[in-house]
């Protein structure tokens, strides 16, 4: 990867937007201040949506440490109108989008705008390694980064630079952005995917690398994982209505799942065997992909993965609920298909 010229350093924006991150915060800002990309070059704008923990004193601690970061406020809290808000604040030709529940290398600023500045891409990002802090989070970590829980989602399971549909979190130049008019406020969730279907429409392109990761923290908590993921499938229905050539087949695998599921109980009443066969299918399909991540997370790991099903599935049911059934195209299904033979 060719490097930045020291001599035309761009200058970089990082957009954080936070909402009672007391627990990452400082550990996400110590890795960003540790950066060996120029700090003169950089600003770095956090932005407050109404915490109601330490997240903002944390925040105004390190504003008095590093005067390149400033605290601004997000009074609509949603996620999207601080991404906004950071953008339309930003000093500098190149933004990057960064989250608090993630801790950063020293190179991973660098290494992105070197590789936006000297690829064709017009928003590039790398590998996001899961992580945990408790027991139930390093397993969740696991089935994230599983394709039996991630799909085929290329920031997570990346080992080769490839052109992809998504990049969390991403880099942009801030032209692009503000042509593409930022990111919808229509959307609470998926506001990242959304943007890129934009893009790509456009004729952008997206490129990952997987020399460039960051490390997620992942939720703790059943109940937060499980609502996570509901919100991902609900809103996801929104894009697909909205961009249906953006289908993926494995948007449909969990929604599918929770359906057969349904089914499978009401056939349980007549037939009880023939009721249970898709059950026992998905169970033994859970247990051998929980089996290799190792015995200590076995107790768990299968509960994980039929948290991250059913919230994905179930939230996507009530998407088409609210907003009706996407719109299946022939380069819709070209796409799904093309992705399951790769």
């Amino acid at each position: 990867m060719r490097e930045v010229k020291e001599m035309n350093v761009p200058f970089v924006t990082v957009i954080m937007p936070v909402r009672n991150e007391e627990p990452y915060l400082a550990g996400c800002l110590d890795s960003l201040f540790a950066t060996d990309y120029p700090i003169e070059r950089l600003e770095m704008l956090v932005i407050d949506g109404n915490s109601t923990d330490r997240t903002r004193e944390i925040a105004a601690d390190y504003q008095q440490r590093y005067p390149c970061l400033r605290l601004l406020d997000n009074p609509q809290q949603l996620q999207v109108a601080a991404l906004n808000i950071g953008i339309q604040q930003a000093r500098g030709e190149i933004i990057m989008r960064m989250d608090a529940h993630t801790e950063y290398p020293s190179d991973y600023i660098r290494l992105c705008v070197t590789l936006l500045l000297a690829s064709r891409a017009d928003n590039v990002g790398g590998v996001l390694e899961a992580a945990g802090r408790t027991y139930f989070g390093k397993a969740a970590a696991l089935a994230v980064t599983s394709p039996f829980g991630a799909g085929d989602a290329k920031y997570r399971t990346a080992t080769r630079e490839a052109w992809v549909d998504t990049i969390f979190p991403g880099v942009w130049r801030k032209e692009k952005l503000l042509a593409l008019g930022g990111f919808s406020e229509a959307w609470e969730v998926n506001e990242d995917y959304e943007l890129n279907c934009r893009l790509r429409a456009e004729g952008g392109k997206l490129l990952l690398s997987p020399v460039i990761s960051c490390r997620y923290y992942v939720r703790e908590e059943i109940g937060a994982l499980a609502r996570q993921y509901f919100r991902y499938g609900h809103w996801k229905v929104k894009t697909l209505v909205v961009h249906p050539d953006s289908l993926r087949w494995r948007q449909l695998a969990a929604p599918l799942l929770v359906l057969g599921l349904a089914v499978s109980a009401l056939i349980a009443w007549w037939w009880p065997v023939l009721g249970m066969l898709l059950p026992a299918l998905y169970l033994l399909a859970n247990l051998v992909a929980s089996a290799p991540k190792g015995w200590r997370y076995l107790p768990v790991l299968p509960l994980v993965f039929l948290t991250i099903h059913l919230g994905w599935g179930i939230g996507f049911l009530s998407g088409i609920c609210k907003w009706g059934m996407p719109r299946l195209t022939i380069r819709s299904l070209r796409n799904a298909v093309k992705e399951v033979r790769s």
